[in-house]
């Protein structure tokens, strides 16, 4: 299977599709007069897509259990044909595409079964994936601009070339698989004057995005954030918080860190983890729906 660890849970929705055709108007007709043998078909086949939509992933073997919290069943008549729609829903970190799928699929077989004996040439002629909603897809596209970001290694060690840096690294690599154009990618110590002008910097060339990693911890050498705060003309809490939520679900140590995010003119600023994992998790978990930033920006800036 997948691994979705690193995936943020989050509304998902699938709307299925499935189609029969009977052969005469009388198979119809026994449908809606309740007159079919076996049953009610419209409820027993919901029934059946239901259950179907739950157990999705004891018979696919790729797909991951996942809490089933809404499906819906409707039927549709149009002539001799039966059109099947089945909605899924659920709050998690992967989609309910091929759940919806199954379900319809069971719609139209248990269909099939319950009408065979009074219509022998029924047809299923297509199942198929109408509407897919939810996760990092759906936001991908928020803002298409051209963003320039710069990337900022706060820590001692590394600039004295005494060890390698990985975490800045990962953070380009996460930028660039979005298109943002990195024009600046620099290491300096901890120290508090340094990492103000190099801020004071960056703003001045307005860039859009910098994003800080390193010295957000508890050592008395890690003062990123109080350097940073003090030149920040807002504080977005829910960036850090969405941030340090999101890596608590992988390991306690997470309520440590002293992530900041804010705007300074117009440039988003980030302080992240100095970790390689601390910052990669931490972008995981704000993009690439942090972006919708710049849609906003620009309507500031449009209206100043």
């Amino acid at each position: 299977m997948i691994d979705i660890t690193h995936k943020s849970s989050t509304l998902r929705k699938a709307i299925a599709q499935a189609r029969i055709k009977v052969s005469k108007q009388e198979t119809i007709n026994s449908i809606l007069k309740d007159k079919v043998p076996k049953g009610n078909v419209f409820e027993m086949s919901k029934a059946a897509g239901f259950l179907a939509v739950k157990k999705t992933s004891e018979l696919i073997p790729d797909c991951h259990p996942l809490p089933i919290e809404h499906t819906k069943i409707n039927f549709d008549i149009d002539g001799l044909h039966i059109n099947i729609s089945i909605e899924v829903k659920t709050i998690y970190k992967t989609g309910v595409e091929v759940e919806a799928m199954h379900g319809a699929s069971i719609v139209a077989l248990t269909m099939y079964d319950m009408l065979k004996p009074i219509d022998k040439e029924i047809e299923i002629e297509n199942i198929k994936l109408l509407e897919k909603k939810g996760g990092k897809s759906d936001f991908k596209d928020v803002f298409k601009g051209n963003i320039k970001a710069s990337v900022i290694v706060c820590s001692d060690t590394i600039s004295k070339g005494q060890k390698q840096d990985k975490a800045g690294l990962s953070i380009i690599e996460k930028l660039e698989s979005f298109s943002v154009n990195i024009i600046d990618y620099i290491i300096i110590p901890d120290e508090f004057d340094i990492i103000q002008n190099t801020l004071l910097k960056q703003t001045s060339k307005e860039t859009d995005l910098v994003i800080f990693t390193g010295g957000t911890g508890l050592s008395k050498r890690d003062v990123t954030p109080e350097a940073i705060k003090p030149l920040l003309d807002r504080d977005i809490p829910g960036i850090s918080e969405a941030s340090r939520k999101y890596g608590q679900d992988r390991t306690p140590y997470s309520m440590l860190s002293r992530s900041i995010a804010g705007v300074k003119d117009k440039t988003l600023v980030l302080a992240l983890p100095g970790s390689t994992k601390g910052a990669t998790e931490s972008m995981d978990a704000l993009f690439p729906a942090l972006f919708h930033i710049f849609k906003v920006f620009k309507g500031i800036r449009h209206d100043s």
